[in-house]
């Protein structure tokens, strides 16, 4: 697992019709449920997969709207059990939270404040947490590099604080996104 060399194309779901410029794709713990953020539409799309993590199953349900906290949103994640959400983007420079009273329905979202992150970098493009909210990275397009923040209560951005960065411009000149093995 994990070995992208094992890889190979099995299947594609156009999101299009609701979204011209998707930049991010997140999935619910068992793949059921499936979120596109773009910035044509400046939203956050739902769509419902019949069978966890097979797009081909996928179907539209609902859009949220960030647009007032975001106009080029670039990447969204969730806590574990989706009740918060998180939209980054390049426009506002800041981690947008939101409260979902519904885990993963989107059109239970409430915005509930942002952390700016533009001292760090300019042009934030991705966006992800450690498994447990105490751990936020940041891809930063403008320094090229990671940016790693703590929370010192779980997936609440108001507390985040700067730890460090790692500089990846020896391998990426324009870095979009991060991720983590399920150990970091």
């Amino acid at each position: 697992s994990f070995d992208v060399s094992t890889a190979s194309f099995v299947d594609s779901f156009s999101v299009s019709s609701q979204e011209a410029k998707p930049y991010d794709v997140a999935f619910n713990t068992d793949g059921t449920k499936m979120f596109v953020v773009g910035y044509i539409t400046d939203a956050v799309t739902e769509y419902t997969l019949s069978t966890g993590f097979d797009v081909s199953t996928a179907s539209f349900v609902d859009s949220f709207d960030v647009s007032s906290q975001e106009a080029k949103p670039y990447d969204v994640a969730f806590n574990t059990d989706g009740t918060k959400m998180f939209v980054l983007g390049v426009a506002g420079d800041d981690v947008n939270e939101y409260t979902l009273t519904t885990g993963f329905d989107v059109s239970t979202a409430s915005f509930v404040d942002g952390f700016d992150i533009s001292s760090q970098d300019g042009e934030a493009e991705g966006l992800t947490f450690n498994n447990d909210g105490t751990k936020m990275f940041v891809v930063g397009d403008a320094d090229d590099d990671i940016n790693e923040y703590t929370l010192s209560t779980r997936f609440d951005v108001s507390t985040a604080s700067f730890v460090d960065s790692f500089d990846v411009s020896s391998q990426e000149v324009r870095p979009r996104d991060v991720a983590f093995s399920n150990d970091g």
